[in-house]
């Protein structure tokens, strides 16, 4: 069976994309549980202020799939080896928080498991570059912020608590953790493909974070600001087929702990989500704000990921991301299935 063959079929949605002008690039990865993978690329990787062309050693804003990638990795590492317990509060890793109302604060009673699950009270996002400029002082307005409630909604601040929780852990930013090759928080090492004309910032933004948040805490929190190149991203997909990432017990966390859309950090396969409707029930996923995505069905042994800056030069334009990632999915698995079945 050659993931070639799988890859070429599922491209036609991303080439298509780019080649109306929708997105100005795309690249689509497909590996298989045998470590075999395909690769295809097309378009731009930066269209201002200087025209660039993508290759397969550029770098994209990962942007939300640091979530899993790196940060449900680390906690759920760190549970592991029985420095956290996921069904405990944060305030085991942070003690501070909210640290004027022990008695009667929230927060203080959130689980590193509801913040992975985003079923905790937290908004979906704050505009917190705009309260200063220094890491230190925002990770502290984060800490002691009191948090307006709601219903449980996917939120980057469960993530934000989760990266400060891994730090104090830790000892050491989230940047030192050895995430592999093709993996990294920025600036990449290599070419980076351009995000968006940011006007908070007055630049382009290429080879620093999208995230306006990440950005003002230090570019290695834990929502977003890992970098990575396709073939790094379907190397992490590999391994975590392959149970080389997480154990067993870990493992179990991100397959079928948790509800019918969530397990632990990632999505789990539903009707009409962003993976499509072909694969299986064993499929989880994740996207990012700059427009890429990971997937993983592990029935069929089966990894793809969808790379895009469809936020460049701006957020503030149809790229009917939203229609071309499960259109993506489902090339993959029918043409998956078709080799399979001949």
């Amino acid at each position: 069976m050659t993931v070639g063959a799988v890859c070429e079929a599922a491209f036609a949605s991303a080439r298509e994309a780019v080649e109306s002008g929708r997105i100005p690039c795309a690249a689509v990865g497909v590996v298989g549980a045998d470590g075999e993978s395909a690769v295809r690329l097309e378009g731009m990787a930066a269209l201002v202020p200087a025209r660039e062309t993508l290759t397969r050693e550029h770098w994209f804003d990962l942007a939300s799939l640091s979530k899993v990638i790196a940060t449900t990795t680390m906690i759920l590492t760190l549970a592991e080896q029985g420095r956290l317990e996921l069904d405990r509060p944060l305030t085991d890793a942070i003690p501070d928080l909210r640290q004027y109302d022990i008695a009667g604060a929230a927060e203080r009673k959130l689980t590193f498991r509801d913040c992975l699950m985003h079923r905790s009270f937290l908004p979906a996002v704050e505009p917190i570059y705009t309260y200063g400029d220094d890491p230190a002082r925002l990770r502290a307005f984060v800490l002691q912020r009191e948090w307006r409630h709601g219903t449980p909604v996917y939120s980057d601040i469960n993530f934000i608590l989760l990266g400060i929780a891994i730090e104090r852990l830790t000892g050491a930013p989230l940047s030192d953790w050895p995430l592999g090759a093709g993996l990294g928080f920025g600036p990449p090492p290599g070419p980076a493909v351009a995000t968006e004309d940011c006007s908070w910032r007055g630049r382009v933004m290429k080879g620093e974070v999208h995230d306006e948040n990440a950005f003002a805490l230090g570019g290695a929190p834990g929502h977003a600001g890992l970098f990575g190149t396709i073939d790094g991203v379907l190397g992490f997909a590999r391994a975590l087929m392959a149970g080389e990432i997480l154990p067993e017990a870990m493992m179990a966390e991100i397959r079928t702990a948790g509800d019918r859309h969530r397990t632990c950090g990632w999505e789990r396969a539903f009707a009409g989500w962003h993976g499509g409707d072909a694969c299986s029930a064993e499929t989880i996923g994740h996207t990012g704000f700059t427009g890429t995505g990971l997937w993983v069905d592990f029935e069929r042994g089966l990894a793809w990921t969808l790379l895009t800056n469809r936020v460049h030069p701006t957020r503030h334009a149809d790229s009917d991301i939203a229609i071309l990632r499960p259109a993506v999915g489902d090339r993959v698995i029918t043409a998956w299935d078709e080799q399979t079945k001949s």
